[in-house]
């Protein structure tokens, strides 16, 4: 029994990272019944704000400016921390210094794709993506620091990685990716596609996303 899951996400996308974990979690309830179930995702980028400068921006300054100033930005991290609170996902929105672009992490997640990683390897590899901005403080719009979350979570070559971060090897074809899904109609992340079936918007209970799976496998 297969399961082809599309993930629509962006990697500074905090509800994509509870969204991402909330599936984990679906898909543990799910294999309870079927322990045959083979799970392969296959990550799709989005850009939040694809206007981001190449070296990133102040983390906090973008956000007040965006979400109505501090009060505002402190009220809207508080209901992520405490929506996470259940799923065992901890934020700490404090040490993140920079917002960076996510393109050199997108790029590095379509090369896992491309180049034939196992799905245990490009699944460590996003989630290793979202907890180094999200928990780490990590910027992952950094080449070194992508080179390093390459080697530690995928077995890359650091020389490889960083040689093909420096370089403009698949940018196009990743935006090109993220316009042609918008144009498809997902304007907003996360976004789940089921066995090219089933879509699944926003980063629903565990419950919900496991419904939406054994749903699309009887429809397959």
């Amino acid at each position: 029994m297969i399961l082809d899951i599309d993930f629509v996400s962006d990697f500074v996308c905090p509800w994509c990272f509870l969204g991402k974990t909330r599936l984990a979690r679906a898909l543990e309830q799910v294999r309870d019944n079927h322990p045959d179930l083979e799970v392969r995702v296959n990550w799709l980028p989005f850009f939040l704000n694809p206007d981001t400068p190449a070296a990133g921006e102040p983390y906090r300054p973008f956000l007040e400016a965006k979400f109505g100033g501090r009060r505002g930005v402190d009220e809207m991290l508080g209901r992520i921390t405490e929506a996470a609170v259940p799923d065992g996902l901890q934020f700490a929105f404090d040490r993140i210094a920079t917002r960076p672009s996510t393109l050199l992490a997108h790029r590095l997640t379509y090369r896992a794709q491309s180049q034939g990683h196992t799905a245990a390897q490009i699944n460590a590899l996003g989630e290793a993506l979202f907890a180094a901005h999200f928990q780490q403080g990590r910027d992952i719009g950094d080449i070194a620091t992508l080179a390093d979350i390459a080697v530690e979570t995928a077995g890359d070559r650091r020389e490889d990685v960083e040689a093909y971060l420096e370089s403009d090897e698949d940018a196009a074809t990743v935006k090109r990716m993220a316009a042609q899904l918008q144009k498809q109609g997902v304007t907003g992340v996360p976004f789940f596609i089921f066995n090219r079936r089933l879509a699944v918007s926003g980063a629903q209970t565990p419950a919900a996303l496991g419904a939406a799976v054994l749903q699309s496998l009887q429809n397959a």
